[in-house]
């Protein structure tokens, strides 16, 4: 085999990796095919010590877990996952189909909860949908006198300095970042970052918050209107 003939294929290239640990060998073959056919490239694990050694050492834009695993449980592969740092987005695929087990997988920091038996195409809905706020959430988005890193909601400063955030911090001030050159309402910024408040001067609170870490220039007032980033 020649050296051109081990590249990755553009079909590859294209493909999005993910990790599917389930001991159900039936199971896991149908999902193997069927995500496969969907442009994932999957990499399949029939026990939880398996599945944690190669969530730790590899690249996946997403992991699908069963809970009742040989070797370790789902939840507590899971548990280990994320003491470790790893925020891969995970979708538990488990039988027990409680609330108090829902409860429990979101608890332990998995992302979504899908009941066995599923229906294919609402997992693939489901993983569509993880990926896409995954990718938003790991952006790296200019702000004045820096950048913002919304994954790890933080700060990086031109000079060096790191300022941490808080959720609604960060998330307000990555919705501004998306679209520097938007003009929002207050009203509009409840709606996006703070879901359940019915007055918009939360929203003139935490503008006064990330100010007062960053500097007044990071946002800007329009009188009447609302809210901008910063000039860049």
């Amino acid at each position: 085999m020649t050296a051109a003939d081990t590249r990755p294929t553009d079909a590859e290239l294209r493909a999005h990796p993910v990790l599917l640990i389930e001991d159900d060998v039936s199971l896991s073959e149908m999902l193997v095919e069927i995500l496969t056919s969907e442009d994932y490239a999957v990499t399949a694990a029939r026990d939880g010590q398996t599945g944690l050694h190669l969530a730790l050492t590899g690249s996946y834009e997403l992991i699908i877990l069963d809970r009742g695993l040989p070797a370790i449980d789902g939840l507590d592969l899971l548990a280990r996952l994320r003491s470790r740092g790893v925020v891969t987005p995970v979708i538990i695929l488990s039988a027990l189909a409680l609330p108090r087990d829902r409860v429990d997988g979101l608890d332990a920091g998995a992302e979504d909860y899908l009941s066995k038996p599923f229906d294919v195409s609402e997992l693939l809905a489901r993983m569509r949908a993880l990926r896409r706020r995954h990718r938003d959430s790991a952006e790296a988005l200019t702000i004045p006198g820096g950048r913002l890193v919304v994954v790890n909601r933080i700060v990086e400063r031109s000079n060096g300095a790191a300022t941490s955030l808080s959720d609604r911090e960060c998330s307000l001030l990555a919705v501004l970042a998306r679209r520097p050159q938007q003009i929002f309402s207050r009203s509009e910024l409840l709606d996006r970052v703070f879901t359940g408040a019915d007055d918009d001067g939360v929203v003139d609170t935490y503008v006064h918050y990330l100010r007062r870490k960053l500097g007044a220039p990071v946002v800007r007032t329009v009188r009447g209107v609302g809210y901008q980033l910063g000039k860049l």
